[in-house]
This record gives C-alpha cells, sequence and structure tokens, in this order.
C-alpha cells in the first residue's frame, strides 16, 4: 500500500508511508532487503498516541497479519505468539485455560510486538512490573535480514524492550501467564473529596491489591479540587463469584456496544462538557467494597466505545503522561493547577503508583507517581506542555515514549539518563540505520 497516510492514536502529525503487509519472517527479511534510504518500522494497531509507529517516506510493515498464536500450555503458563497477535485475541484464548497476562494496558487492542516495544504498563505494576517482565524469550529480525532468539540476559533483549521497534522487528515471543480462577475481580470503590486525599488514600494498603489506579474530576475548583474515586482489586476467586457466575467463570465478558462517528467539531471539551462529565463520573461510582466486576468494567471500560479518539474532533488531542519519585507528588498538583490557569480540560485523568522498573534502558516506569491527561489540540497548548516538561523534568521524572508526541529530544536526555547506552546496543545491532521513524528523527534517538 504506497503512500498511506498514517497517524497515531491521539490523530495528529500525518505522514506518508510505503505500508507493507507480513504474514511471515521472511516478508520482514524482504522488506529489510527492499528498504529505502528513509528506513523501516514495525506497526501494530497504531494505539501509540504519537509517531513512533509512522516513518513519513519510508517503509512501514503492517504485523497484524502475523497474528498466531502457536501454543498454550496451561500447566507453565507459557504460550508463543507472533508478534502480531492481539492483547484481546491473547487473553480470550487464555481465559478458557485459566491464564491470565499479567500486563494489561488501558485497551486490549494493542500488539504483543507493540507491547514489547513500548514495555506498556497497567494497574498493577506495583506487584508484577511492565510487560517485558514477563517475555521468557523474543525472536527479533535484524537490519540484516537475520532473525535472533533472545532471552533477558541479552542486552539486545532489554534494549528491544521499551525500545520502540528500533532496534529490530519482533516477530515471535514467549510469555509467561499467571493462573487464575476466574475472569472477574473483587473490587474496592472509594469516592474520596479532593486530591490530597486521594492521594493519601491511594498511598496506604497498595500491597493488598493486584490492580489499583485512580481517577480524578480536574475541572472543579475550590474544596472538591481532585475530588475522585480509587479503584483497587484482586481477581476474585471462584468461592467469591454470585452463584450466577460460578457456572462459567472464565467467561470473557468484553463486548463492544458502539463505534464514534468521524463527525465531532473541535472544541467539544470544554470547561462546560468537561465538568458535566467529571460530575456524571464521579457520582456513578459511591464508595462500595467487594463489588464483582468484570475485565471491561474494571479494566477496559473504553474498549467499549469504538474509534472513541474521534471525539477529540480533526484535531486530535495530546496525551500527556510523565512520571516523577513518590515524594515529588507535589508535581501532579503543580501540573493540574498551571492546566488549570491556562484554561486547558482533560476529564479523562489517570493517576498511578509505580513499583521498581526493569533493566530495559527506555522503559518508562519507575517507582514514583505517573500521571496522565487527555488535553484537546488547541493554539494554546504547545506553550504549556513546554512548562510542564520543566516541572517534570526538574523534579528527576520523564515522558513515556509510548504517549509522547511533541517533547525535545533535550527533554528526553534528561529524562532518561540510560539513553547513552541503550544506543550503543541499538547501533550494534543496526549500524546502517535501518530502522527509523518519525519519533526517533524528531527526538534524535538514532543518528
Amino acid at each position: 500500500m504506497p503512500n498511506t497516510s498514517l497517524r497515531g492514536w491521539g490523530r495528529t502529525a500525518p505522514t506518508r508511508a510505503n505500508v507493507v503487509p507480513v504474514r511471515s519472517a521472511a516478508d520482514v527479511t524482504a522488506a529489510l532487503a527492499a528498504a529505502g534510504p528513509r528506513g523501516v518500522i514495525a506497526r501494530g494497531l497504531g494505539r501509540s498516541y504519537g509517531d513512533p509507529a509512522q516513518n513519513a517516506g519510508g517503509t512501514v510493515l503492517d504485523m497484524t497479519g502475523l497474528d498466531r498464536i502457536h501454543s498454550v500450555d496451561a500447566d507453565s503458563g507459557r504460550v508463543v505468539v507472533d508478534a502480531g497477535v492481539s492483547l484481546d485475541a491473547l487473553m480470550r484464548a487464555a481465559l478458557p485455560f485459566g491464564l491470565w497476562l499479567p500486563v494489561l494496558p488501558g485497551t486490549r487492542q494493542v500488539t504483543v510486538g507493540g507491547a514489547i516495544g513500548a514495555d506498556i504498563h497497567g494497574k498493577a505494576h506495583h506487584v508484577v512490573g511492565s510487560f517485558g517482565n514477563h517475555v521468557e524469550s523474543l525472536d527479533l529480525v535484524t537490519a540484516d535480514g537475520r532473525a535472533h532468539t533472545l532471552t533477558p540476559s541479552d542486552d539486545l533483549f532489554w534494549a528491544t524492550v521499551g525500545g520502540m521497534g528500533l532496534t529490530g522487528v519482533v516477530v515471535r515471543a514467549v510469555l509467561v501467564l499467571h493462573h487464575v480462577e476466574t475472569a472477574y475481580f473483587k473490587v474496592d470503590t472509594e469516592q474520596i473529596d479532593n486530591l490530597d486525599e486521594l492521594m493519601a488514600r491511594q498511598s496506604v494498603d497498595d500491597e493488598k491489591y493486584a490492580e489499583t489506579v485512580s481517577w480524578f474530576d480536574a475541572v472543579s475548583t475550590g474544596a472538591q479540587f481532585g475530588r475522585g474515586l480509587l479503584m483497587r482489586a484482586n481477581h476474585a476467586t471462584l468461592d467469591e463469584l454470585p452463584p450466577k457466575l460460578r457456572a462459567r467463570p472464565l467467561r470473557f465478558d468484553a463486548p463492544q456496544l458502539l463505534t464514534v462517528p468521524d463527525v465531532f467539531p473541535p472544541g467539544l471539551l470544554n470547561r462546560l462538557t468537561g465538568k458535566l462529565f467529571s460530575e456524571v463520573w464521579y457520582r456513578k461510582s459511591p464508595t462500595k467494597l467487594g463489588a464483582i466486576q468484570n475485565i471491561t468494567q474494571f479494566l477496559h471500560p473504553l474498549d467499549i466505545v469504538g474509534e472513541w479518539n474521534r471525539g477529540y474532533g480533526p484535531r486530535g488531542f495530546l496525551q500527556y503522561q510523565f512520571v516523577v519519585p513518590l515524594e515529588r507528588g507535589d508535581v501532579v498538583r503543580g501540573v493540574l493547577d498551571r492546566m488549570h490557569a491556562a484554561g486547558q480540560v482533560s476529564a479523562l485523568n489517570v493517576l498511578k503508583r509505580f513499583g521498581e522498573g526493569n533493566r530495559a534502558p527506555l522503559s518508562f516506569p519507575r517507582p514514583g507517581w505517573t500521571l496522565c491527561v487527555d488535553i484537546p489540540v488547541n493554539d494554546g497548548l504547545g506553550p504549556l506542555c513546554d512548562e510542564l516538561d520543566e516541572l517534570v523534568l526538574d523534579a528527576g521524572g520523564r515522558h513515556y515514549l509510548a504517549k509522547e508526541s511533541r517533547t525535545t529530544p533535550e527533554a528526553i536526555r534528561r529524562g532518561y539518563p540510560r539513553l547513552d547506552e541503550w544506543r550503543k546496543v541499538r547501533d550494534a545491532a543496526d549500524p546502517t540505520g535501518v530502522f527509523t521513524s518519525d519519533m526517533s528523527r524528531r527526538l534524535e534517538l538514532t543518528s
């Protein structure tokens, strides 16, 4: 598919590339041999928010056709999958065996290859870490067209985990899943009056829960500023299910009820609509302990709505996500104060606490607070984000490459002190710079 327009989930900065469908490792090797001077990058389901899976004027490998689940071992929890398998398809295949993918982000519409490349995290990071922690091995096609099986004992393995597709093309992986009795969660929800109380409560008892997240209201002011919902859960056991669910405890209940049409004008999300949404979202979930919820209700409510990003209009939106050390939780309030003063509105706001990071030099998670806000693109957004960058970086924080779409090379260098270590491994695997993307050029990740 020559001259195809591509963009990220944020719907900003589209560029055109030659898109090559991939159905085998041999297809990858052939595409690399035919690559022009603008290089190659792999693309899954396009759920990165910015431009890491775009390559203006070059080649983009559509990996979604490489989608076979080769084996599922119920006893060991090992699954062998191609890189184009979606997490949705993997969960549907694994749950009947009582197996659960330990790291699930806010959507299941992500490929295994993309999950490795971004080293995705979920609501369970404080317990199980990020996706790369659960990869036993991966098969990587490097710039010379050869396939290599890598394990956590290899430096190239960890350069690939979180490496945003810039070390090569992942074509297959062996993952280790966890055993569960049911597909349901036992959820404790607490309705909390303000941001300070929310963060204080979220700092207590995390170790008792497998999954933890909070949503908060970033529009209301005064005593209600940052009021929110703290939602924490453990996997429900069979005995904890109500009788009507015990007959099919591993049922995967994850419908998509509608698809948003591409008709919305810019400016639909403003202070008025944001306040209305926040009021409804806050009131819909009063404090309740021990509720039984399915995977969609607790983990993936937005997956009910297809193409929900269209609701931000034709200019799209920016998802601003960062992590700062636990002792710098004040930065969360500082970011929200500056957003409010600048007149920027976000309704989908997520706050989590990370645990220990892994060995990957470009992996995003580290012990700390991570905040994620979605802001419609508008003329005043750039200067605000530059100001927020300084606040985050001065506190020892960093941005998430899978969400980032507009920061500077200097910001990434400051946020990722092991960048040069990653470059050394990457350059040894790809000395001629075959693997490249719009993001890698914009942020000067590769030479």
